[in-house]
């Protein structure tokens, strides 16, 4: 079933972020959002993993399991990369497979390292493989190739694309080559900037 806004707004201390916004998001497709610094995609992104509720408009069809990488790292510093999966995964995927995925984007040294000794990118993909093994309707990339070094995001962008086949993802970009790479311009949402107070 799709996720369909319709015309969606917020505001924050009477500045607003979103204005009468409208979308669909297809089912089991890749939906990449573009926009300037400022446009609404973070908030966006709240309202649609009910973080937030919108001040006006409604958001029709959202599921109820989703998973999700955002901005900010939200990991277990004492737990280890496989742990951090685990979490999410409970005993539904094997050490094997999480194992499998941790090496497919270059971190198969530091499997069993505590996430708080890895680097941010390293943290970052970590995040990502928790995110794409997670048992859930929708995945929700926020910036999620940001600070990765050139080879980094390329293997990394080749992961998402391969797991994001038959899953709903929502990502938010920037970055108009990553949004080439991982779904076709009709898919992208190009958000608008709002007007200067």
């Amino acid at each position: 079933m799709a996720i369909e806004i319709r015309k969606v707004s917020k505001s924050y201390a009477g500045r607003p972020v979103l204005d009468q916004f409208s979308a669909v998001l297809p089912d089991h497709e890749t939906t990449v959002i573009m926009g300037p610094s400022g446009c609404g995609k973070t908030t966006l992104l709240r309202l649609l993993m009910g973080l937030e509720h919108p001040d006006d408009g409604q958001i029709e069809g959202l599921p109820v399991k989703i998973s999700a990488v955002f901005q900010e790292e939200r990991l277990c510093s004492p737990f280890s990369a496989q742990a951090n999966v685990r979490l999410v995964t409970g005993k539904s995927v094997s050490r094997q497979t999480i194992e499998q995925h941790l090496a497919e984007i270059g971190l198969s040294g530091s499997i069993e390292q505590p996430v708080r000794t890895l680097s941010g990118g390293q943290q970052r993909r970590v995040s990502i493989v928790r995110a794409m093994l997670a048992d859930s309707d929708l995945i929700v990339l926020d910036e999620p190739f940001k600070g990765l070094d050139a080879d980094t995001k390329r293997s990394v962008l080749t992961y998402v694309q391969s797991k994001a086949k038959g899953k709903t993802l929502l990502v938010v970009t920037h970055d108009a080559a990553e949004a080439i790479a991982l779904a076709p311009v009709d898919s992208w949402i190009r958000m608008p900037a709002l007007p200067a107070d």
